[in-house]
């Protein structure tokens, strides 16, 4: 029997998650949602971080931002409202603009301030014409405020970025933490869906040591997948594209092919859990 966090035709909300800027939040969402696309998932990006970093990279223009998650957010707007097209079959956008810098003054009186974005993926859940996501990613600032507790209070799981660099694990206490608290406060089903370790590389002993260092830590909780550090994927935002259409057979395109299947893989282990 399905729990909670599997309602029948509800789609798996993921929020990408981290307070350390740098680390491929967004290109992660990115990469992975065209991922996820291209096995024949049908994907929405919510862009929640005020510098719209997802909106661009994939290629929406500012003029096209009519309506965006701050609209949501506020209330003048529904999910379904905002939602554009992009270049990838069976991905959809919810872009942000920079008003979003402002929301958490806006909405800080409400009662229901943490719960903006789940009820309005709820709605959009609901409504009969809407598209029906299979998945529904979050890209969230890098900063551990109104609008990463509107992400978290939405998920059913987070999906952590985290760059093999010396001060990785700095800060990744203070965000499993967070975790905890909208667990225990807001979103009790809320759970880890894992750790993606990015920009690797291994010709750097340092990479491999951090490496080491997170899996002792955080165990099965990483992912296998590592994400290389690529130029390609690198490039591929200037151009408004996620790197699998800009150069699919480059290494960072493959390993976010191969994290969308352990992501997959991950999915059925819980539902057979469930």
């Amino acid at each position: 029997m399905l729990s909670n966090a599997f309602p029948p035709g509800a789609p798996r909300v993921l929020t990408l998650a981290n307070q350390k800027g740098g680390v491929g939040k967004t290109t992660t969402a990115i990469n992975l949602g065209t991922a996820l696309a291209a096995i024949g998932e049908t994907v929405l990006i919510v862009d929640l971080d005020p510098q719209g970093n997802a909106s661009t990279g994939l290629g929406i223009d500012q003029k096209a931002r009519k309506l965006s998650t701050y609209d949501v957010l506020t209330g003048d707007a529904k999910l379904a409202e905002t939602i554009l097209e992009t270049a990838v079959p069976r991905l959809d956008l919810a872009p942000s603009t920079m008003d979003l810098l402002g929301v958490e003054l806006e909405i800080a009186s409400h009662k229901d301030r943490a719960f903006r974005l789940r009820d309005a993926i709820a709605s959009l859940h609901a409504d009969e014409g809407a598209t029906r996501y299979t998945y529904v990613l979050v890209d969230c600032p890098p900063s551990l405020n109104l609008l990463t507790i509107n992400a978290m209070a939405a998920a059913n799981a987070i999906v952590v970025p985290l760059q093999c660099e010396f001060f990785a694990l700095e800060g990744l206490s203070q965000l499993l933490r967070t975790v905890e608290q909208v667990r225990q406060t807001l979103n009790p089903t809320l759970s880890i869906h894992g750790v993606v370790l990015t920009m690797f590389d291994p010709r750097n002993n340092l990479s491999s040591q951090v490496v080491a260092d997170v899996r002792e830590f955080l165990g099965d909780k990483v992912y296998e997948t590592m994400i290389p550090r690529n130029v390609r994927v690198s490039e591929a935002p200037s151009y408004g594209k996620p790197a699998l259409l800009y150069d699919l057979k480059c290494t960072g395109s493959q390993a976010y092919l191969r994290l969308a299947s352990e992501v997959i893989q991950r999915e059925r282990a819980l539902r057979a859990a469930a």
